[in-house]
């Protein structure tokens, strides 16, 4: 007795487990948190080092490559990025996907201890960190108010608003854009300095050891026993500038005397604007393995307390990436509701019976309910990855449902009664039902296996997948039979073939009497097919359609902030001229976070703005976001002085080219040559490179014997200067102590007396003897350039060149742009490394070749284990090369890439044009085994019994998929190729199989009857 026979005689263990399954999948779904894309764990780690002051030349040569030499002994280190800008190194090290990440952490950081001791004094300790995908921020927020200044507003988001939303579930980090920071300022008269013979660090030095408090011993009063602290702190800066030491010389000297104390800010380097007015903005990000809608709602709820609170303050939500994670989940709801309604009404047409309708329909929410409970069990989150993976399978899951009903319908035609119709017919069907799921389980877990990023994205859909064709298995098997006795009524006995049936057959017996036509007329089809591919480009993942729009602009070398504020207000203008613009928030030096699938190396630039630009809903203007984008390329791109970079960088927006190479010169030459071929490739954006102009400079070479004599070091010398014209480094500052917080006590020059290189050089420094010496003296003070910033990648030397794809595939565009003669015949010492997109793509055709190739194994395997035959196997795979056809072909109709989603579709019909082969193969067999036909008897009998359900299956897929290909509803850029790609596989090897599957089951029965005998004959004699 098999499964379903018992099912059938027994069937309240059936009910009560699918029950069970039910209530888990709902209280699993209500579980489950709703995100845009999953949670990766990118094998990236990033090392920061700050060295204040310090120039990229020097960083490159004291701090970069010693680290990237320590580094590169690490196993599994695939790249290694390096960005060095004015006092700060920022590393980026991409590690293999099969490297653990705490492991790799420990690795570098034992790298860098190694060399500890031979880095510069003055660099600050690295900080390491991993690469978190889920940190881009969810929401943004601008704060303002009547009664407070800038730095008091600062001080609050500091304070009060960061706390607060610390505490909060699900975030991980608070940071503030714009405003200003606290400190107290002594600013030197250098005229006074000069008079008195007293130098900017000597001042520093005596303020520093006056200012603190130390620990003092203890004492014992009273029998008691106290400890003792010695407080030689003021609390604000009037008492600073009342304090008075002594000189070298035993003068003393008050500090109001020689500079002016002032409690004000630090120095602008950053700056928030939100539609060119100037805000306090904080940004909110969320932690890994916390959903960005529960998180959202959450802070959201912690801010309305907030302003509660604080009803003085004013915080406006600006942008967010929430609303269109919750869009997206809303639109493939609908298209699984979609999908379902018309598989089910696909099962009505055919059928024409409510009752075996609504025992067929019953697989779909008994099929995808328990699946939302593996999920949650596996920590997985409803994005569009799972999401996609049940709404392709919506019409798969129906599949195994229809064929059992459809068989026990045939059954009932007979004359049987139900229960006797449902045993029989479940029982003839068992075999191929079950063959049929375990093909596509065996093709949908490999894509969860699959190596690099691309398997890193789809790992969550081939486990939900797989657990959704498990359970309507488990469904056809135990609840279809059981609710088709129990449901179904008898049928009248007679019943004659229709046109298109008798039709049919003549063609397969055609088919069966010419089979060298009919296998080469396939071949014919197979090989045509493939020349398609040329016509087809190649791509990573296609750019989505969504609300928000990011900017990046560089002002020229040398720029300060109000220039770079400048260019930004200037970019707002134009942008306002686009209607589809609803907001436009800027960030000038607070450095560029985007969020994409690379960890962003930029650190806080003056010369940098980034742009976060507010779109309205898709529904709520005409153009799409590809095309806005185009807009806003081309309007800002005639802003001259400003380097302008569209898009955040996602897979699908740019092509990354990089030029590599040891000599600078030679380097930077071929770069500009090769930008310029770039610019002129039609059908093209922008192209952005990163070998931008040198910027000046001030430089002091020291006169080593001057400086010698005086018993003067270069190190004294560019600490002094430092300490004269920005202040000493944060840590070695004194502070000024207040409730609740601590202000850096700033010595510097007047910024008003820092005009002129005749200043710098009456700087003073102490010689050995104790005397001031004028720096110029002992230096030569001049103006030179030097590089604003250097790139490394891999320990070399890097430009690198993005242009912007505008919705063209990144392969198309890299096939044109290897045409053009700069980079053909580039220098010897400079070479073309490939990344971003385009290494992302080599891996992703590598990877999915192996998934393919382990799927079609798996699927034969699962075959022989269950036909116990080697050779009709083989019949089974004929299916997939006639799939080609149409997948390729609607590609090219619909102009879609063979991107990532693409393979996907393809990796999909292995296991479902297998479904409609095993059906026909199972029958054949069964005949010719338990009815006693002959081959020619069976394999007609199969193709008149097996065709209807074949085709019923086929429209069932089609229908369930429907919604997706057409993309009607949500951003379509990702799942609409990949439902295309099915629908046209589904079309053509059907129409074809149920042709020429017939013809390739008797060739390989005619190779088994001729060779098998011979080899077992020569078996037996040895």
């Amino acid at each position: 007795m098999n499964i379903s026979t018992w099912a059938i005689l027994k069937p309240t263990p059936s009910i009560l487990l699918f029950i069970m399954l039910a209530i888990a999948g709902m209280v699993g779904f209500h579980n489950l948190g709703v995100q845009n894309m999953p949670d990766m764990e990118f094998p990236s780690v990033t090392v920061t080092l700050v060295m204040p002051g310090a120039s990229p030349i020097q960083l490159e040569a004291e701090v970069a490559r010693p680290i990237e030499d320590s580094i590169s002994s690490i196993g599994g280190v695939r790249h290694v990025t390096t960005t060095i800008s004015d006092g700060a190194v920022a590393m980026v090290i991409e590690l293999a996907f099969d490297k653990s990440l705490p492991e790799a952490m420990t690795d570098v950081r034992d790298a860098i201890t190694r060399i500890r001791s031979t880095l510069p004094t003055a660099l600050q300790e690295p900080v390491i960190t991993r690469v978190n995908i889920a940190g881009l921020p969810v929401l943004m927020y601008a704060v303002s108010s009547d009664n407070m200044d800038e730095s008091d507003l600062s001080w609050f988001v500091d304070d009060i608003i960061t706390k607060s939303l610390l505490h909060v579930s699900g975030v991980s980090q608070v940071t503030r854009q714009g405003g200003v920071s606290r400190e107290v300022r002594v600013e030197l008269d250098p005229v006074r300095l000069q008079s008195l013979n007293v130098t900017a660090g000597e001042i520093g030095r005596q303020l520093r050891s006056m200012q603190q408090e130390s620990p003092s011993g203890r004492g014992e009063l009273g029998g008691l026993r106290q400890p003792v602290r010695t407080l030689g702190t003021v609390s604000n800066a009037e008492d600073l500038g009342n304090l008075s030491f002594p000189l070298t010389d035993g003068r003393r000297v008050r500090i109001n005397d020689i500079a002016n104390v002032r409690d004000t800010t630090v120095e602008r380097q950053q700056l928030a604007l939100l539609d060119g007015k100037r805000v306090v903005s904080f940004s909110v990000a969320r932690a890994r393995g916390h959903d960005e809608v529960s998180t959202a709602k959450a802070v959201r709820l912690a801010v309305d307390q907030l302003r509660a609170a604080n009803p003085r303050v004013k915080i406006a939500e600006i942008s967010n990436t929430v609303d269109f994670s919750v869009s997206e989940y809303e639109a493939a709801m609908r298209m699984l509701y979609e999908g379902a309604i018309l598989a089910v009404l696909v099962v009505w047409i055919f059928l024409r019976d409510w009752r075996a309708t609504l025992v067929s329909a019953v697989a779909l929410p008994l099929s995808i309910i328990p699946t939302f409970a593996v999920m949650a069990l596996m920590g997985y989150k409803l994005n569009t990855v799972t999401l996609l993976a049940l709404t392709l399978v919506i019409g798969i899951l129906v599949d195994d449902a229809i064929v059992e009903v459809e068989n026990i319908m045939r059954h009932l035609r007979m004359g049987k009664p139900p229960k006797k119709a449902a045993i029989e017919a479940a029982t003839e069907i068992g075999l191929a039902v079950v063959a049929t799921s375990l093909t596509l389980v065996a093709v949908f877990l490999p894509t969860a296996f699959v190596g690099g990023l691309t398997g890193a994205i789809f790992q969550q859909f081939g486990w939900t997948a797989s657990a959704a064709v498990l359970f309507s298995l488990a469904v056809a098997r135990l609840l279809t039979p059981m609710m088709a006795a129990a449901f179904l009524k008898p049928q009248p006995h007679v019943e004659e073939d229709g046109a298109l049936m008798r039709g049919y057959l003549k063609l397969v017996t055609w088919c069966l009497k010419h089979r060298a036509a009919t296998v080469t007329g396939a071949a014919v089809i197979f090989f045509g097919s493939l020349m398609m591919i040329s016509q087809i480009p190649s791509g990573f993942l296609s750019t989505e359609d969504n609300t928000m729009e990011f900017v990046i602009i560089g002002a020229p070398p040398g720029s300060n902030l109000e220039q770079t504020t400048a260019l930004a207000e200037r970019a707002r203008a134009v942008l306002e001229t686009i209607p589809e613009v609803e907001s436009v928030f800027a960030a000038i030096g607070a450095g560029v976070n985007v969020g994409n699938m690379r960890a962003d190396s930029s650190t806080g630039d003056v010369r940098t703005a980034q742009l976060t630009i507010g779109l309205y809903p898709p529904e709520s203007r005409k153009r799409k976001h590809i095309e806005v984008q185009a807009d806003i390329r081309k309007k800002l791109f005639l802003i001259p002085g400003a380097q302008i970079s569209v898009g955040r960088g996602s897979p699908g927006e740019k092509m990354s080219l990089m030029l590599s190479g040891d000599n600078p010169e030679t380097l930077m030459k071929a770069a500009r040559a090769v930008e310029a071929d770039l610019r002129s490739m039609p059908n093209i954006g922008g192209v952005k490179t990163s070998a931008g102009v040198l910027r000046p400079e001030i430089v002091i070479r020291p006169d080593f014997a001057r400086a010698s004599e005086l018993g003067i070091t270069s190190a004294e010398i560019g600490q002094a200067v430092r300490v004269a014209t920005t202040g000493d480094y944060d840590f070695n500052l004194p502070r000024l102590n207040l409730p609740g917080r601590q202000l850096y006590v700033r010595v510097q020059l007047d910024p008003s007396a820092m005009g002129a290189l005749d200043t710098i050089g009456q700087l003073r420094l102490m010689s050995a003897t104790g005397a001031a010496v004028p720096l110029s003296n002992i230096a030569q003070i001049s103006v030179a350039d030097g590089p604003a910033q250097i790139d490394r990648y891999d320990r070399h030397r890097y430009v690198s060149l993005a242009v912007d794809l505008q919705g063209r595939a990144v392969g198309e565009v890299l096939e044109q742009a290897r045409k053009l003669p700069t980079l053909k015949t580039l220098p010897p010492d400079v070479d073309l490394v490939l990344a971003g997109d385009l290494e992302y793509m080599s891996e992703m055709m590598s990877g999915f070749m192996l998934a393919m190739l382990a799927g079609i194994f798996c699927v034969y395997a699962v075959m022989v284990l269950l036909f116990h035959d080697f050779g009709q196997p083989i019949t089974v795979l004929a299916a997939l090369p006639l799939a080609a056809t149409g997948a390729l072909g609607l590609l090219w109709v619909f102009d879609y890439s063979m991107s990532m989603a693409a393979l996907i579709g393809l990796l999909m019909l292995i296991g479902i044009v297998s479904k409609n082969s095993i059906l026909l193969v199972d029958y054949v067999i069964m005949a010719r085994r338990d009815l006693g036909m002959d081959r020619l008897d069976a394999v007609v009998d199969a193709c008149h019994k097996r065709a209807r359900p074949i085709i019923m299956t086929t429209f069932a897929m089609g229908a369930g998929m429907m919604p997706i290909a057409l993309g009607l509803d949500g951003d379509s850029s990702f799942r609409a190729p990949m439902a295309v790609v099915v629908v046209g596989g589904l079309i053509t090897s059907t129409l074809l199989s149920l042709l020429v599957v017939p013809v390739v089951f008797e060739l390989v029965d005619d190779m088994k009857e001729k060779y098998i005998p011979a080899v077992r004959r020569k078996l037996t004699r040895t």
